[in-house]
Parts: C-alpha cells; structure tokens; sequence
C-alpha cells in the first residue's frame, strides 16, 4: 500500500502493530524520496494516517487531485535542542529588527505568507509553515496555521514527559517564541464606517488569535509577543542566561489583552450590524492608555486617560480622538473641562462659543463673528472665565448669549439669584432657561423671574402645579414654553 498511489480506496489495518510499522517505515523515509514520481502521495498519506492510527475504522486513500497538490509539501520538524520562533504579523513595523535580532541567536524562523515573504526580503532564512504542516495555505488564507503540527509545537508543556513523547511519535517540534499580531480590524472596518459587511467578516482575524492564546496559556515555555514595541526587550531576555516568569507573565498578559480587546471590537460592530436593541445584553469596551497624567483630580491622586479604540476617527469621540496642536501636557482637569466644553458647544447648531469652570458653563454665546462671541461669553462671568476652557464650533457673534448662571445650587431660589446679579441690567427680556421644572410659581422662582424682567421662561414643565406658572407668567407678559424635556447632567 506504501508503494501505490492509486485515488481508489483502501482499508487500513488500525491494529497497533501495524500503526506502529506504518510509523517506523515513515520515520525512516528520506525526504528525497518523497518527492519521487513513484510515492506522489506519500508524504501527504502519511499524515492523514497519523491522524487515524486507532480509529479502529477504514479509511480512504486522498483523491487524485489532493495528491498532486500535497506533494509539493515536505514535512520537516527540529531537532530536539533547536529553537523556533514563529512568526506572524500584519503590522510588519520592525520585522526586520526582529528577524535578524532572532536569526543571529541561532533561532529557526517559521513564518506565513507576506511576513516570510518580507523576511525573506530582508535577507532573513525563513521556513515557511507549509514544509511544517505538509499542507498548503487554502480557502483564500482562511485556514494557514491551525494545524497540530503548529499548535502542537506551541501547547506542549517541556516539563510533561508524554506531551514530549507525543512531539517526537509525530515529528513535531515546539516553538520558543511567538510572534503575532492581527488583522487590521480597527483600521479597516471600525474606523472607516462604511465599509461593506462582507468586507468586514473577512477582515476578522481566525489564526492569529488561536496562536496567541495558545502561546500566552503556555507562556511558561513559551514567549509571546504582540507589540513591536517589545521587540528590543525580548531580544534582550533571550540574550540572558536566566529566565524570569515575571517577564514571561506580562508579556502573556498583554497577549491576553490584545486579543479580548480585538474581540470585543469584533462584537461591537456585529452588534450595530445586527439593528437590534439599544443596549446590547454584555457590553465591552476596548480601551486603549492613551495617557498617563501628571496626577488626578488632586495632586495626592493618580490618573490616567483611556480612550476607546473602535473610535479611531478624529471628532468620532470628543476629546477623546482630539489633536492637541500646542500647549503643555493636559491634566486631568483638564480633559474633565474641555469634555464638558465638547458637549456643551456639540448641542448648539448655529456657531456658539462656550467657556466652562470646573465642568460648569460659565459663558455661552452663538452668532456669526468669533471674537465677539468670544467677549459675549466671558462678559457672563468674567471672574469664572479666567483658567476657563473656551470651546467653538463655529465663528460666532451678538445676541444668543448665556447672560449668566447659577449652577450647582441645591437652592433653586438661589440658583436664579446667582444667575440674575450675573446678568445685571442686560436680564430686560431676556430669556431663562431651567433644566427641571418649577415645583411652585407664586412668590417663587417664576414670579421672581418675571418681576427682573425676564422676557421668556423655558422649562420641561410635569409639576402638578405647572398651571400656576402658566397664570404666574401671563401676569406679567412673559412667554411660558415646556420643552417636555428634562435633561441633568451631573
């Protein structure tokens, strides 16, 4: 049967007797007769046996068309005592560091497709995964390294007599260092927004995560790293003649990470795919450190500035994804208030200019001429306005100004109190706005409104004594409008 390469079918003894016969006449084949023209089907029916040696069932000889593609494939494994590093990567930044960094401590490179192609650029010896698994890449890239040949080398634990007893029965050997990181999914589907459905499911990563995670769960003998920015650092380790779980542990870690944050992008924009509910029953979401700030809300305090990574488009997250063009370092403080600043300014459709203090609006204005608006909004509360953060989102000007406020008054008398002094002798027909409806209106906040002068008052209204301001309000000539709407913001 070893001798024949028919496509008709075969039975196979599955004794182990004959399996162990069958192991020993492929142990002790030489690869350059594989290749011959007599045995096309050799080195590929050998592996399929391997996988069926107790079975206990028939099997069949591969098709004729199978038989000419996998001869092309020529298993190899190292050595016992050889080191591998596999290696593959999208983001090819600093391969060539990497691969001549490995190549030069004595490491056998084992690589995929455009990254073996790039080392072999470089002038770096590569194996590709093919001459490993005896099986060539298919399905349009879909199927490259999950094969037991690769995962195998990966997974077995050094310490366990049986899992190296197993990788020397199959001619599999392990990997000392992994090397990976995935398909571009932030960059080609979350961030672009328009991308065809399609086109997405394709740009989700199968491999390269099943790869990580089996190198992070065996970090102990195996190294994984999916950062280029430890490239230097790992190169470092290997160089050293002591080994350090801690090293291993972080850098496992961070495999982890990678991939949970890659995933939870993946079913973030499954989920807006599907148009289902708002609020999706597990929510994830993939945050990256952007920064880390000189101290927290206090000086005692410590911070730091995550952002969410699916939002990769400038404006697409506020403050978020915002280029800051000058300026010291911001605090934590400060993107407090210019996220406050962010929302404020983002409500208003027409150009308008907001100055926030502490979170709190202390000038608004809108119009057509910036500086003006600018003057309009400081002149609300000039003292507050001072360290301010001011916000634009258009050149704006005149009228359509906050004239004052009183925020962050348990007192709603007081609150309107605050707000009128700071408006002054501009409060003559201009209009007050409440984010919570007035409880009463006689000898209360309305009434006080309107006897300053107040032209118009907007509220949400639901009080069960909202006719009292409507009666309140036509006493004086003031417009009464109930938005329907209660919006805090705490």
């Amino acid at each position: 049967m070893l001798g024949t390469a028919a496509s008709s079918a075969a039975t196979i003894p599955t004794t182990a007797q004959t399996a162990n016969s069958i192991r020993r006449a492929f142990q002790t084949t030489t690869f350059d007769s594989l290749s011959s023209s007599r045995h096309p089907i050799l080195c590929a029916r050998f592996h399929f046996l391997s996988l069926r040696f107790f079975s206990n069932v028939s099997t069949k000889a591969m098709s004729h068309s199978q038989t000419l593609h996998a001869s092309n494939y020529h298993p190899q494994s190292s050595a016992p005592g050889n080191k591998q590093a596999l290696i593959s990567l999208s983001d090819k930044k600093e391969l060539t560091l990497l691969g001549n960094g490995l190549q030069e401590l004595g490491y056998t490179i084992v690589s995929t497709g455009g990254t073996a192609s790039a080392l072999e650029n470089a002038g770096v010896s590569v194996t590709k995964v093919e001459q490993l698994t005896c099986f060539p890449e298919m399905l349009d890239g879909r199927v490259k390294t999950v094969h037991p040949n690769i995962h195998g080398g990966i997974l077995a634990r050094r310490d366990q007599k049986h899992h190296m007893e197993a990788l020397n029965e199959h001619g599999i050997g392990t990997f000392d260092v992994v090397v990976v990181n995935l398909y571009p999914f932030y960059d080609k589907v979350t961030s672009t927004g328009g991308i065809a459905f399609d086109d997405g499911i394709e740009n989700i990563d199968i491999g390269g995560p099943a790869m990580v995670r089996a190198a992070a769960k065996n970090h102990k003998d195996v190294l994984v790293v999916v950062d280029s920015q430890d490239y230097p650092a790992l190169l470092e380790f290997l160089k050293g003649s002591q080994d350090d779980q801690q090293f291993r542990r972080k850098l496992a870690w961070k495999a982890f990470e990678h991939v949970a944050s890659y995933d939870s992008a993946v079913s973030e924009w499954l989920w807006k795919q599907t148009g289902g509910d708002k609020f999706p029953p597990k929510l994830t979401v993939p945050l990256s450190l952007k920064s880390s700030l000189r101290y927290g809300e206090n000086p005692h305090q410590k911070a730091a500035f995550y952002v969410d990574k699916s939002l990769s488009e400038v404006n697409a997250g506020g403050i978020a994804t915002a280029i800051q063009h000058h300026g010291k370092e911001m605090s934590y403080n400060n993107y407090l208030d210019a996220d406050a600043a962010w929302n404020c300014v983002s409500e208003f459709r027409n150009p308008t200019c907001v100055i926030v203090k502490h979170t709190n609006p202390c000038g608004v204005a809108s119009g057509d001429d910036i500086l003006e608006a600018y003057r309009l909004a400081v002149k609300a509360d000039p003292v507050s306005a001072f360290g301010g953060i001011v916000a634009f989102n258009i050149e704006v000007d005149d009228d359509n100004r906050m004239l004052g406020m009183g925020s962050g008054q348990p007192n709603r008398l007081e609150s309107l109190r605050i707000a009128l002094r700071k408006a002054g002798d501009e409060v003559k027909g201009a209009a007050l706005a409440s984010d919570a409806f007035f409880p009463f209106a006689w000898k209360d906040a309305v009434e006080e409104a309107c006897e300053s002068g107040i032209g118009v008052i907007a509220e949400p209204g639901g009080s069960i004594r909202d006719g009292d301001a409507v009666d309140c309000c036509n006493k004086y000539g003031v417009s009464l409008l109930f938005t329907k709407v209660r919006h805090f913001r705490h």
